[in-house]
């Protein structure tokens, strides 16, 4: 569903990503792990077209991606929910999901979304703006969704958020990438969260894979030693 190939990413002259490549297969979720500054939200925005990529390849169901735009990224089905879920402070509920549906479709929320998440429908009026953090995460995810991804981007999405509404978000994710058929890239630091959706997990340090991890064999001291050094 999406392959990084020996991905090199440059901030001026300092080399960020060194080589990084993986794969993430249809219907998978694949948690990204690692220290504050280690390259994990370099490497979503470099995914998804918000920060150029020096060399190496990214492609989409085995369509190249590389050097595209944001938007054409977009279309060939990513979808990006940036870390502090970036919603529009001072439109509607509403307002804010129609912004993440193309243009050429139907102005209409898919019934799925209210389903999934029925305190926006509730406060489907609400500006933005006025929502607790985690109802803004849910709206930031329900954005994303209506415009049908392959693959769901998520950068900290557990960031300032109460662990009853983590453990929403992650069952409503598990459930929903199943009844969708879309693939999940999480980066976060919170193992807690990443165990409750991830089917594999990769650990950078310093813009290098150092660790991965299967779901059914994860060793969790392992990870949390990476997290905490």
């Amino acid at each position: 569903m999406l392959t990084v190939e020996n991905l090199n990413v440059f901030y001026g002259e300092s080399h960020i990503l060194h080589d990084l490549s993986f794969t993430l297969t249809g219907g998978e979720t694949l948690a990204v792990m690692g220290r504050n500054g280690m390259g994990k939200t370099t490497l979503l925005k470099s995914i998804i077209g918000m920060i150029p990529t020096r060399s190496g390849r990214i492609r989409v169901s085995e369509q190249e991606i590389t050097g595209k735009r944001s938007h054409e990224r977009v279309a060939a089905g990513l979808a990006y929910v940036p870390q502090g879920r970036m919603i529009f402070p001072h439109l509607s509920v509403e307002e804010n999901i129609f912004t993440g549906i193309d243009r050429f479709r139907p102005l209409k929320i898919p019934d799925y979304i209210f389903d999934a998440f029925p305190v926006l429908w509730e406060m489907r009026a609400r500006r933005g703006g006025n929502l607790s953090g985690g109802q803004q995460q849910q709206l930031a995810i329900a954005r994303a969704l209506v415009s049908e991804p392959k693959v769901l981007i998520l950068d900290e999405p557990t960031d300032g958020i109460q662990p009853s509404i983590i453990k929403e978000i992650a069952r409503t994710l598990n459930r929903l990438k199943r009844e969708r058929n879309f693939s999940v890239l999480v980066s976060e630091q919170a193992l807690s969260f990443t165990l409750e959706i991830a089917d594999r997990f990769v650990i950078i340090e310093r813009g290098r894979v150092v660790h991965e991890d299967h779901r059914e064999r994860v060793d969790a001291e392992k990870i949390m030693a990476y997290l905490t050094i």
